[in-house]
C-alpha cells in the first residue's frame, strides 16, 4: 500500500531517527520512533524522501512482515491486518516535479524488490491509501491520488512501471545462460564470420545486403 505523508516536509529526519549520519538530526521530538504515553496509533514500514544532501532514499523501520498501523480501518476491515506492506513517501509541496520525479522512481523500484521477495504480483498486489479506501480496507485518506495525478500519473501507471522494472530486472539463471553458451558455439561451429559486406562473396551479396538494410 502507497501512502504520502499528508505534510510539507520532504526530509526523511523528519519521520526517521536516529540520525545515522545521512538523514540529520529531528529536534523537535516528533519523529516516528518517539515514545508517547498511549502509544503513536501509526506505523509504516519504509519512508521514502530527501536525505540531508538532497539525495533520496528508502528507509526501512520494521521488519516487512511485522504489521505495521498504515491503513486505518475501513467498512471491510483493516490492510494491516491482511498482510499489506505500507510506504510513505514523503510530500513536499507537490509541485516540485524533479522532487517527484525521484520519489516516484524510488517508489517504482522498492515495489518491484518487495514484489520480487514476496512472490507479488504488481497488477493485483499493489495498491495507494485512496484505493484502500474504496476497497473498505482504509481509513479515508486522499494519498497518494491528491499528488500523482499533478504529475501526468496514476496507480495503473505506478502498477505498470513496477512490472516492466520486474522484467527489467529478471536475469537468466546460470543453467539458461549455459544453454544459451552451448547453442551459441554449435552454431559457430565450422562458420566462416564476415565483418563488413564487402567480405561476403559476390553471389550472396545482395541477398545479405537486403537482410541486413531489414
Amino acid at each position: 500500500m502507497v501512502h504520502s505523508t499528508g505534510a510539507n516536509n520532504p526530509n526523511l529526519w523528519r519521520y526517521v531517527q536516529p540520525d545515522d549520519g545521512l538523514i540529520g538530526v529531528n529536534r523537535h521530538g516528533n519523529s516516528f520512533n518517539e515514545f508517547h504515553p498511549g502509544g503513536r496509533q501509526v506505523c509504516a514500514h519504509a519512508f521514502i524522501g530527501r536525505k540531508k544532501d538532497g539525495g533520496i532514499a528508502t528507509y526501512q523501520i520494521m521488519p516487512w512482515n511485522w504489521e505495521a498501523w498504515h491503513s486505518g480501518k475501513g467498512r471491510h476491515g483493516s490492510a494491516w491486518r491482511m498482510g499489506y506492506i505500507g510506504f510513505e513517501i514523503c510530500e513536499d509541496g507537490l509541485t516540485d516535479r524533479d522532487y517527484f520525479k525521484a520519489v516516484y522512481r524510488e517508489a517504482v523500484e522498492l515495489c518491484a524488490y518487495l514484489c520480487g521477495m514476496f512472490g507479488l504480483d504488481p497488477v493485483k498486489d499493489i495498491i495507494c491509501h485512496s484505493e484502500g479506501y474504496v476497497k473498505g480496507i482504509a481509513s479515508a485518506h486522499a494519498d497518494v491520488m491528491h499528488w500523482f495525478p499533478q504529475h501526468g500519473k496514476s496507480m495503473d501507471i505506478f502498477r505498470a512501471d513496477v512490472q516492466k522494472e520486474m522484467c527489467k530486472r529478471k536475469e537468466p539463471d546460470m543453467d539458461e545462460l549455459k544453454v544459451r553458451q552451448i547453442v551459441d558455439d554449435e552454431l559457430l561451429k565450422g562458420t566462416v564470420v564476415y565483418e563488413t559486406l564487402q567480405e561476403v562473396p559476390a553471389w550472396g551479396r545482395e541477398t545479405v545486403k537486403k537482410l541486413v538494410d531489414k
